[in-house]
């Protein structure tokens, strides 16, 4: 049997109804009297492409779960954030939808926490592609070497599996320890984002040219690793030894990776 009632969404449209600015005539007077701020529920569904009939039911909780089309309808409606619009799908007993691709842009508070890190722990930033986005001071005195040029200059498992200074910086154990997790990694990106041409363009070039990877992708490994000991070689200093930590900001689909000094 569907499933009748939401309740918390019902209310959730109800509020999101009363934030929106009802039409005006062109000398800037509303086109009728209102004693409730808003738009009305006829011109809500005319916005969202609905009945009105079945959206009066929804926002009084007597409607079966809406489909994610109608939850994609009433999100370009009221003009929702991707978090909103996810609040939205998850009140409808949905899940989320995906991002298409990664945010292209650094929130400046993740730039500052790399600035103020430099002197105490190498940071860097990649996103939900697996590509280098951004590196302290710090970082980059150890890991500039596995930075090249070329389409793929940044991705992390391109770099793994094709970067001549990948053992002199991580050694023997730390290559084969990035190849179990970047290639899960990649496995992982493929199924978040199925229809990216630039990670379809990264497993055909690899496939095609590392039998590496090739010998790792048939293990179809999955796993997570969000925590690690790393020992890294610093130009200078010889071999560091750090304890590694990823954070996520889950909104741009940005990893944060924190080297704490042993």
């Amino acid at each position: 049997m569907e499933e009748i009632g939401r309740p918390e969404l019902g209310e959730f449209l109800r509020h999101r109804r009363a934030l929106m600015t009802p039409p005006t005539r062109s000398g800037n007077e509303r086109t009728s009297v209102r004693r409730v701020p808003g738009l009305r529920r006829q011109e809500l569904s005319e916005v969202a492409g609905i009945s009105v009939e079945y959206y009066t039911r929804l926002e009084q909780s007597r409607a079966p779960r809406p489909s994610r089309e109608v939850l994609y309808a009433l999100g370009r409606a009221f003009g929702l954030s991707s978090a909103e619009r996810d609040h939205l799908f998850r009140l409808a007993g949905e899940l989320p939808p995906e991002p298409q691709a990664p945010s292209t842009a650094i929130r400046p508070g993740i730039l500052q926490l790399l600035d103020g890190l430099d002197s105490i722990m190498p940071v860097t930033v990649h996103d939900g592609r697996l590509d280098l986005l951004a590196a302290n001071v710090a970082a980059l005195e150890m890991l500039s070497p596995l930075i090249s040029d070329g389409p793929f200059g940044r991705n992390i498992v391109y770099q793994c599996f094709t970067s001549t200074a990948l053992h002199q910086i991580v050694g023997a154990d730390g290559a084969e320890q990035l190849a179990r997790v970047a290639t899960s990694e990649l496995r992982t990106a493929l199924t978040r984002y199925p229809n990216d041409d630039y990670l379809q363009a990264v497993f055909q070039e690899l496939s095609a040219i590392s039998e590496g990877f090739r010998a790792r992708w048939e293990d179809a490994e999955v796993g997570t690793w969000r925590s690690a000991t790393k020992s890294l070689h610093h130009p200078t200093r010889g071999w560091l030894n750090f304890e590694s930590e990823m954070l996520h900001d889950p909104e741009n689909d940005h990893w944060i990776m924190l080297y704490t000094p042993q």
